[in-house]
């Protein structure tokens, strides 16, 4: 007997603060609440600044706004309840009592009723789309889901985003959509185009993540956009349901985050402040486990209490609380590694809710679709979900063999990197000017910009430039909204 362990809160406007409903699995966010009066005042929430500045993203249920908050998956609220949101994420493997033995049944019917679930999420989350684009990252979730789009909506384009140096799965990406007759089109990162589109639609964004794809979907939703799309596709959702192997790496990260206190002054040591590896090492130590788990290299706690003149960090890390439940019941890392993913929708969701919000296109996640999710939660066995060694996604690689073979994608996956170096060198200037016209809020930012001028060329703190990057714009956009109104 299957079990569905999602109950829909609902979206309740109460006269104190304002909820909204963000989760993917329930299709389009109403983002209008934001603008009544009320909202349009609303005070930036200074830890949930803190929380980007640490983190990348705001900790779920709270947004920028101090009376605005995020119902996200896993979040439930009542009418007119003045309490915060509570969270509870159900799906564990633990409690996938239904899910049949290994051998109990065919890969042939798994395969088939995957196809027909995915198949099926893709016409329904398209369905208000005329002309559909799919970012194909050249990973197993876009490639598998390139399968479903071709058999569906043969007229969307696949784009592919290349971001960085180290990215190989262009020439992969065109090979899957040309074999599947699909239209593909690549994107190569220019730090400085991509900027100026994100600065063209920031004052539209209704909320603020500082996701480090952020700046490559403003990119990729502009060029879209430009060439008449309507519509993303996203192949974003289903590994909480699937689960996330933990290899070596991740260990030995968990091991190193202690929450020690590092002095800011050794990262400028010449011997450290040049190599990447021991600045994110040393990084590494000041977090703890739970927050080592979010990618990128973010501002220390310290260093975010001179950004802001005040100390907020410890608010910021305070957040974890909401989570400690869940995390205590975990009964593995892999459990509790579950939980990150949910909580980084905050993250990974938002900035392609916001950005595709602000440039005027639908969004749509089939992966999030509840009857695929479900099955896969409930149906499928866990030696088809991981394999042997970790092996992660098995049904996924095996639905993508039945039409292709050997591609590098099946073995490694990269992911929509930005060119953070080429930014720091190109923009320094005018994010240094956002910084000063934004010393009411970030009052330590146009110094950290200067003292640390000489250390873009490393990743580690161009990351924390990209921050700083993202954020002031968008806060300066707010400012001059509020103030005139």
């Amino acid at each position: 007997m299957n079990t569905s362990l999602y109950e829909w809160p609902d979206i309740s406007l109460s006269p104190k603060k304002i909820h909204l409903y963000t989760s993917p699995h329930a299709g389009e966010v109403d983002f209008s609440p934001l603008n009544t009066p009320d909202a349009r005042q609303a005070s930036i929430d200074m830890v949930s600044l803190a929380d980007l500045l640490r983190n990348g993203f705001v900790y779920p249920p709270h947004t920028i706004y101090s009376d605005v908050k995020n119902i996200a998956t896993g979040f439930s609220a009542l009418p007119g309840v003045e309490d915060e949101p509570r969270f509870h994420f159900a799906y564990q493997s633990t409690r996938a009592t239904s899910r049949p033995a290994s051998g109990a049944v065919s890969d042939e019917t798994l395969l088939r009723r995957y196809h027909q679930l995915l198949t099926h999420a893709v016409v329904q989350c398209t369905a208000d789309m005329k002309a559909p684009w799919l970012l194909q990252s050249g990973g197993k979730d876009s490639s598998s889901l390139a399968i479903a789009i071709a058999d569906t909506r043969p007229d969307t384009t696949c784009i592919t985003y290349l971001g960085g140096k180290e990215e190989n799965e262009v020439d992969s990406a065109r090979f899957v959509a040309s074999h599947l007759g699909l239209r593909h089109e690549t994107l190569v990162c220019d730090p400085g185009r991509a900027y100026d589109r994100y600065l063209a639609i920031a004052p539209r964004m209704p909320l603020l993540t500082a996701d480090f794809a952020t700046l490559s979907y403003a990119d990729l939703a502009t060029e879209i956009g430009l060439e008449h799309g309507d519509g993303i596709i996203d192949a974003l959702g289903i590994d909480p349901y699937v689960g996330v192997p933990l290899h070596l790496k991740d260990y030995v990260l968990g091991w190193l985050a202690r929450s020690a206190r590092i002095p800011g002054s050794l990262y400028l040591h010449p011997l450290i402040r040049r190599s990447f590896k021991l600045c994110f090492a040393l990084s590494t130590l000041q977090m703890n486990t739970f927050e080592r788990y979010f990618p990128g290299s973010r501002f220390s706690d310290s260093e975010v209490d001179r950004l802001l003149g005040q100390k907020l960090s410890v608010h910021s890390r305070k957040r974890i609380r909401m989570f400690q439940d869940d995390i205590d019941a975990a009964d593995s890392a892999e459990a509790v590694r579950r939980i990150v993913l949910i909580v980084m929708e905050a993250a990974g969701f938002a900035k392609g809710m916001y950005t595709a919000k602000a440039a005027g296109l639908r969004l749509a996640y089939p992966y999030c679709d509840m009857p695929l999710c479900e099955w896969f939660f409930n149906e499928v066995p866990d030696d088809r979900l991981i394999g042997l060694g970790g092996m992660n996604k098995v049904l996924i690689r095996r639905h993508i063999a039945q039409r292709f073979h050997q591609l590098p994608y099946v073995q490694s996956k990269g992911s929509f990197r930005f060119d953070v170096l080429g930014l720091a060198s190109r923009r320094f200037e005018q994010v240094h000017a956002f910084a000063l016209q934004a010393r009411s809020l970030l009052p330590g930012a146009s110094k950290w910009l200067e003292d640390h001028r000489h250390c873009l060329g490393n990743k580690f703190f161009a990351s924390k430039f990209y921050l700083l990057a993202v954020t002031l714009p968008w806060l300066l956009a707010r400012l001059d909204q509020k103030a005139n109104t």
